[in-house]
């Protein structure tokens, strides 16, 4: 007959205790779990009778009864019929010098190509000249607050179920009107697909319309959120050149002639400000007539023009071609937390665009989907629109003269006349990222320039992006003072 191991007394070691924040019968799991994973519990030992553990370590027997039925269902224990209880095996052995978490990777190959700053992570609402942010103490607060109310003191049954795939139908007759009237982009509501903000609808086209290693333009320098969600859905981000007329099309043709995918910003791009010229928008249709490919338009703020009429949308060219799909959002009309935007795209492609959205899981609350529907048909929102922009027209003067008086001799501002933030481009011999760190430290949200560029080697070009939507007219003199004070300490440093 078999010798059994002799059980031994290894619960000298456990010290249970009431004023752990555990109970005594957790404590008792804990430990037992604990030492038979890693071996200190040794494989095929006997463990004491439940009467005669409960009476070494105080306890009542049916605590440990509890605890040793307990192991036997997660199977760290075996019971055996007429000869008690026993350990089963380690759960893992352990590697031989196994990596700290400090040593080895952690995430995808993806999640760390994203590592770095994010302009998003810096968008503080209560700092001046941030870029990315409207006016948020111009949000109609109580008009919305109004709208959303009565959603719920209808009792919206029916709405609270998973909705529409494609969503709130009311917002996209709404849409399919505003975006008609403003931007000339003729549309239905079928045409539309709601997602969680602009960045979500780039993430669900790259997904829907590319394959893991297709190449995909995209503006050098241009928006990182945007980047960002490109090169999560595994493709291959090549960097295009931007100038005065915008995204450089024969320069994308050399170097990525079969790229499945443009993403451009053509009305007002970012970081730069500049629009693309009708020459440029003709060459981009053309070429993805030619290529078979699609271009997403990320139109997000081109409803604030100063001095100059509103330039259409590229959509609005790309009459029964399909090879445009529209991106839209309220981040910068209403407020960015609101995370609403919305896709326009060919019915074609409306099916696997929806696909990707509910398979991602990128909906949007019906509360929000249907408050924004009663917002726009109601003419609400061209309303804001308005008063926005007289908001912002002061705001963008009173940071113009800001710097006239105190910093035209250390920067170079390029009044355009579309947008929310200005860019001041600074001497190649000075370090936006630094005095952007220095601004941070004192609560002023510029924005470096050189991290809009897509690499390293592209970052020839330094400047500190200013926003005005949400920096009080009063507030500029002092920000664009310290701005200056930070340039001028970086200049000693390099003379």
């Amino acid at each position: 007959m078999k010798a059994r191991k002799t059980a031994y007394p290894i619960w000298n070691r456990l010290q249970l205790t009431k004023d752990s924040h555990l109970s005594l019968r957790e404590q008792l799991l804990l430990f037992l779990r604990k030492g038979i994973a890693d071996g200190s519990v040794q494989a095929g030992i006997r463990l004491p009778a439940s009467r005669v553990l409960a009476a070494q370590l105080g306890l009542s027997r049916m605590t440990v009864t509890e605890v040793y039925g307990q192991l036997i269902a997660e199977g760290f224990l075996q019971a055996r019929t007429g000869s008690g209880t026993y350990a089963m095996a380690r759960i893992a052995e352990p590697a031989a010098s196994p990596p700290t978490l400090s040593e080895s990777p952690l995430g995808s190959a993806r999640a760390r190509a994203l590592t770095g700053n994010d302009s998003m992570s810096v968008a503080r609402a209560g700092w001046p000249l941030t870029p990315g942010l409207p006016a948020l103490d111009a949000f109609p607060y109580a008009l919305w607050g109004r709208l959303e109310g009565r959603f719920w003191r209808r009792r919206p049954f029916p709405d609270l179920s998973y909705g529409d795939p494609q969503g709130f139908l009311p917002l996209r007759e709404a849409l399919a009107a505003y975006l008609g009237a403003a931007r000339g982009v003729v549309c239905h509501a079928d045409n539309i697909v709601i997602t969680p903000g602009a960045q979500a609808a780039v993430s669900i086209a790259t997904l829907a319309l590319t394959d893991p290693g297709d190449r995909v333009w995209v503006e050098n320098p241009g928006y990182d959120a945007a980047y960002r969600s490109v090169l999560l859905a595994g493709v291959q981000a090549v960097g295009i050149a931007v100038d005065d007329e915008g995204l450089d099309v024969q320069a994308g043709r050399r170097l990525a002639p079969d790229a499945r995918l443009a993403l451009v910003s053509p009305s007002h791009q970012y970081p730069l400000g500049v629009a693309m010229s009708l020459a440029r928008r003709l060459a981009l249709l053309q070429w993805a007539r030619d290529a078979n490919a699609f271009i997403l338009e990320d139109d997000y703020d081109s409803e604030f023009r100063y001095a100059c009429a509103p330039t259409p949308a590229l959509k609005a060219l790309d009459g029964n071609q399909g090879r445009v799909i529209y991106v839209g959002t309220l981040s910068k009309l209403l407020a960015p937390g609101l995370r609403l935007g919305f896709l326009v795209a060919p019915e074609a492609v409306v099916e696997v665009l929806r696909s990707v959205r509910n398979g991602s899981g990128h909906r949007v609350p019906l509360s929000l989907q249907a408050t924004a529907a009663e917002f726009i048909g109601n003419g609400h929102l061209g309303s804001h629109i308005r008063r926005s922009q007289a908001v912002y027209a002061q705001r963008r003067i009173a940071l113009l003269e800001a710097i006239h008086s105190a910093g035209s001799e250390r920067m170079s501002v390029a009044s355009n006349a579309t947008g929310l933030h200005l860019l001041a481009d600074l001497p190649d011999a000075l370090d936006d990222r630094a005095i952007a760190s220095a601004a941070h430290a004192r609560n002023i949200g510029v924005a470096a320039l050189s991290e809009f560029f897509v690499a390293a080697r592209g970052r020839t070009r330094r400047g500190l992006l200013m926003g005005f939507g949400n920096t009080r007219a009063e507030s500029m003199q002092g920000a664009v003072e310290t701005l200056c004070r930070l340039i001028d300490r970086q200049r000693g440093q390099t003379t």
